[in-house]
């Protein structure tokens, strides 16, 4: 049975359907956590995202960013609605940034570093829309909170992925197992 569960850590579908499921999980927390401005969000709903950096090729990271936009869409109501649009945009462009420094900077870029990239980058693209969008020229206004949040929560989130992908037999094993077999598996989604 072990042996099992540890082939489907190599499978990079298996670890990106794991963690989209985590992502749910998360969101469906967040939601219920009360928000500190109606439109702002903790970001813990990125963790998996955070932990897939190191783990997935491209193409199945930005399949787990997709799942993530979606399933927070679905939790809180918004899919088709202009918020789905701005989580959309905001997670895309965070995994690309995340995704591209980890590679770039190796492990030089801690997980706080990536974290902080990726929120500050998301905060940014998503005050963009808001003024492109709802807010206009007032959009201004809400930027120094909105990147002021990003640079709190990326930087509690980073340290969290650092704790637990130092702690974590699983994420431990999953890094072992997809660096094993980087040509096996389904590379492609």
């Amino acid at each position: 049975m072990r042996e099992a569960s540890e082939r489907r850590l190599g499978d990079k579908a298996d670890v990106t359907a794991l963690l989209g499921a985590f992502c749910f999980f998360l969101s469906a927390i967040e939601y219920m956590v009360p928000k500190p401005l109606p439109f702002m969000r903790l970001g813990i709903a990125n963790l998996p995202i955070l932990l897939a950096a190191d783990l997935l090729p491209l193409p199945w990271f930005l399949v787990l960013a997709l799942v993530k936009v979606v399933g927070m869409s679905v939790i809180s109501g918004s899919l088709f609605s202009y918020i789905a649009l701005f989580s959309l945009a905001g997670t895309l462009v965070a995994a690309l940034v995340m995704w591209a420094a980890r590679r770039a900077g190796g492990r030089l870029i801690s997980a706080v570093g990536v974290s902080v990239l990726g929120a500050v980058s998301s905060n940014a693209v998503q005050v963009l829309l808001a003024r492109v969008v709802v807010f206009g020229e007032a959009a201004r206004l809400i930027a120094p909170a909105f990147l002021a949040m990003g640079l709190v929560t990326g930087t509690l989130l980073g340290l969290f992925a650092e704790a637990f992908a130092a702690k974590s037999s699983w994420y431990a094993l999953a890094s072992s197992q997809l660096a094993a077999r980087p040509g096996e598996g389904r590379d492609e989604p």
